[in-house]
């Protein structure tokens, strides 16, 4: 599990943003992770950045 997400810029790829993950839990795993009120959060973030709900 990562602590941070690297976003890259299409071609030629350079960074365009970091997200630092911060869930606050001791026992940290997909399913706990999952079910973390920031998961959601975090996930449209990445989303939009990402231009998938375009």
């Amino acid at each position: 599990m990562s602590d941070r997400v690297i976003v890259l810029t299409k071609r030629p790829g350079s960074v365009k943003d970091i997200h630092i993950m911060d869930f606050g839990m001791e026992n940290r795993n997909p399913i706990n992770v999952r079910e973390s009120p920031k998961f959601s959060g975090y996930f449209n973030t990445l989303w939009k950045e990402l231009g998938v709900d375009e």
